[in-house]
């Protein structure tokens, strides 16, 4: 079997809240670890969100 090409992420708040978003990734397209700013409802504000594996 071929290995899957998409992936999913774990998008974990820089603003230490604890909240996280799952994503997914392409692997082959994005090589580099994801950071996104995106919204985190606990500290109500948009702050950038990096990636970390789903245990």
């Amino acid at each position: 079997m071929a290995k899957p090409t998409t992936i999913k992420i774990r998008l974990n708040s820089t603003a230490d809240t604890g909240y996280f978003y799952v994503a997914k990734k392409n692997t082959r397209t994005m090589t580099e670890k994801m950071v996104l700013r995106k919204y985190d409802p606990v500290a109500r504000k948009h702050v950038e969100f990096k990636e970390g594996k789903i245990k």
